[in-house]
């Protein structure tokens, strides 16, 4: 299977390794390894210079991991935040029930309350897949909850199960400090947690996971315009909307969807993140609107973004854009009773909220997938801004001589580029190596660069070679990246 294949890549060359390995692991933890962690960091770093470059008022914060009982009481979580959990009255093992009913009866359940859940399993009589025995269903709340502190003074937590709210909690402070301006943006790249009853899917669902979200605050009597809506008016946007379920994709000019302007210019922005920033296949990519029953009740508007991921078994969601209105702040108005009206120009108001929401892991997952090509050779067709090394220099063979020539290339690119060496196996093996891990280029010091200071310059994708020299070397490469 192309996920397995993906998966002994990423374990043998250090992208992915499973949490706590010598203790067998624990579904749904994963660590990334050396090249895992260059990728995430490339990965991350290109969405921060795409999206915060949108506007001179986007900015990025950190905030903390842990949050207390009131932050969730306030934003819904302790309330809705579950997953429907089929028991099995027999031994008693438990199962997420969506993924039963999707893998054993081929229909959704999104959306489904508890009884109609309870009501499929039974009519399509559902067993218990480990012992036959029957189910029910009843909700599980995902987060994980903690104690903060000893004795009389704990104080119960959570684990956030979203970056976000720690954006909600820093707009007032932020709104003041950045000069009180609309549309203000605050991004949050960080790690949330949520306590899955069943991770699946290898990489694709996990306990605890990266998330990359922009929540962009504006006034609500302007989200029919943008500032810079002429620049996207013409641009098709690949849909799949409610009206298109069972029909093709279609193109659709933002001018001639039927959405507020602000909105608009976010999906331009966000489909141009993967096709043009990422620069990955069109086809491979498309909007799907969610209906009333599948998005949050507080989205008024709200379409995922997705790609078609064949490891995964067809479109797979990577993130969503979901206009929130002001239900995160006035949930945090009403439990704090902090004030987090605002005045901009004598209108006071609770500023509406876009969200930008990106799962960082399942992104990664996705350019892997895209990326993986077994034919004569294996490889690794990255994105050259992911890729974990932008280019790898050799020594023809492991005669000090050019490993000192070598070494001085590398010491002359590694400043500029994710760089690296290798002097060990033969060169073929070498290439190989670097086809595996994505490398876009591979620079060969040979016993001709001794001579006349060139150099064979290798691309992954076509494998085609050609000679340049070494002053050359740098502007060659930048005018490739």
């Amino acid at each position: 299977m192309k996920s397995e294949e993906i998966m002994d890549i990423c374990m043998r060359r250090g992208f992915l390794f499973p949490s706590a390995e010598i203790y067998r692991g624990v579904a749904g933890l994963w660590d990334y390894g050396p090249l895992g962690t260059r990728m995430k960091n490339s990965w991350e770093n290109s969405w921060r210079k795409h999206f915060l470059s949108l506007s001179p008022n986007f900015h990025e914060i950190s905030t903390t991991n842990i949050l207390p009982r009131e932050v969730f009481e306030a934003s819904g979580h302790l309330e809705s935040f579950n997953d429907a959990l089929a028991e099995c009255s027999s031994c008693h093992s438990r199962f997420k029930a969506d993924q039963l009913i999707e893998e054993n009866l081929k229909i959704s359940s999104e959306g489904m309350n508890l009884e109609e859940i309870n009501e499929v399993m039974r009519d399509n009589n559902l067993k218990c897949p480990q012992c036959g025995g029957s189910l029910s269903a009843k909700f599980f709340n995902l987060m994980f909850k903690l104690e903060l502190g000893a004795g009389e003074s704990t104080k119960e937590a959570y684990l956030r199960p979203e970056t976000a709210q720690g954006a909600y909690l820093a707009f007032k402070r932020s709104f003041k400090t950045l000069r009180n301006k609309l549309p203000l943006g605050l991004a949050i790249i960080g790690k949330a947690f949520r306590n899955e009853i069943s991770p699946r899917q290898g990489f694709y669902r996990l306990r605890e996971f990266h998330q990359a979200e922009l929540q962009i605050f504006f006034d609500p009597d302007r989200v029919n315009e943008h500032e810079d809506f002429e620049s996207v008016k013409d641009k098709k946007l690949r849909i799949y909307s409610i009206e298109d379920r069972g029909k093709e994709i279609r193109e659709v000019k933002c001018k001639d969807l039927d959405l507020p302007k602000f909105y608009l210019y976010y999906m331009a922005k966000i489909q141009d993140f993967y096709l043009e920033t990422l620069k990955l296949p069109r086809e491979m990519f498309r909007f799907r609107e969610l209906d009333e029953k599948e998005k949050a009740f507080y989205n008024k508007i709200h379409w995922d973004f997705e790609l078609n991921i064949e490891s995964l078994g067809g479109f797979k969601e990577m993130g969503g854009i979901h206009y929130r209105t002001d239900h995160d702040l006035s949930g945090h108005q009403k439990i704090s009773k902090e004030n987090l009206m605002i005045n901009v120009d004598g209108k006071k108001f609770i500023p509406h909220v876009l969200e930008l929401s990106f799962g960082g892991d399942r992104n990664l997952w996705a350019l892997l997938d895209l990326g993986y090509e077994k034919k004569e050779r294996t490889v690794l067709k990255l994105p050259k801004n992911v890729a974990p090394y932008y280019c790898a220099v050799f020594p023809l063979m492991k005669k000090e001589e050019l490993i000192k020539k070598a070494k001085e290339v590398y010491k002359l690119l590694s400043n500029e580029f994710s760089i690296m060496y290798d002097d060990t196996g033969s060169i073929g093996k070498r290439y190989r190596r670097q086809d595996e891990v994505g490398t876009p280029y591979c620079i060969t010091i040979d016993y001709d660069t001794l001579d006349d200071d060139t150099v064979t310059l290798r691309d992954r994708d076509s494998m085609e070679q050609e000679r340049i020299r070494i002053d050359k070397i740098m502007e060659i490469l930048n005018e490739k990246a």
